[in-house]
């Protein structure tokens, strides 16, 4: 299973509430490149395309003053935390309880994906902001495999106002309110939208998604979860 690449041109969305405004992109040419890799490699398999590893966002433009936000101090007026890697996700609309793995991009430029013998593990891209650091966080999960339904199975239930929870090595939880989740098609997928950088802590959670081509052994889009930073606390 992985992120496949479908036959149709045209996106089609599924978002269930208006999506948070689209912050200023600001670093759309990795951001593209990023994309086409997690997009188009499959999960589990050789990967088909190719492109340079992005670099880690720099931003530091913060959140509407008057937000509120229940975070430990960090210096930060938007809530934001300081890098720090994630240990385990949990999402209880869809019962998701699983522990991470750091992914990172291969010699040819290729992202890893988690092992497919492991249907209860999600990936974080660490060449990205960690989950509650500003910036956009990457966190991808398979669907399924070939022994049966893996760890995001459920993602595309899930609703706007439903809330992601993520433990992070400092002992801090971060936890996302989502904003909408949307069905992308591969071979019109928005890379600009979904990986572009922000100025305030974001998350997305990727998977396969759509009609599952028997010919070419993938799915045809991706599913995309997008989230922001809401509040974090100690565990």
């Amino acid at each position: 299973m992985a992120f496949q690449r479908p036959p149709q041109t045209e996106q089609s969305g599924t978002g269930t509430a208006p999506r948070r405004g689209r912050l200023r992109l600001l670093w759309p040419v990795a951001a593209v490149g990023f994309g086409l890799v997690l997009i188009h490699q499959s999960l589990g398999t050789a990967p088909v395309t190719s492109a340079r590893q992005p670099d880690r966002p720099t931003t530091v433009a913060t959140r509407a003053a008057g937000t509120p936000q229940a975070t430990p101090s960090t210096g930060s007026d938007d809530g934001a935390l300081p890098r720090s890697a994630p240990t385990r996700i949990s999402i209880p609309a869809i019962s998701v309880d699983a522990p991470f793995t750091k992914l990172s991009l291969d010699s040819t430029g290729h992202l890893t994906p988690p092992p497919a013998d492991d249907t209860n593990l999600v990936g974080w891209f660490q060449g990205g902001a960690s989950p509650g650091e500003r910036g956009t966080s990457v966190v991808v999960g398979h669907v399924d495999t070939t022994t049966g339904p893996a760890v995001f199975v459920g993602l595309d239930a899930l609703k706007a106002g439903e809330h992601v929870e993520i433990t992070r090595e400092d002992g801090i939880v971060a936890r996302f309110q989502i904003d909408a989740v949307d069905t992308f098609s591969k071979a019109d997928f928005p890379d600009d939208e979904v990986y572009a950088d922000t100025p305030t802590p974001e998350l997305r959670l990727i998977t396969c998604g759509g009609t599952f081509n028997r010919t070419s052994k993938d799915y045809e889009s991706n599913v995309v979860v997008f989230a922001h930073l809401e509040s974090s606390s100690r565990s």
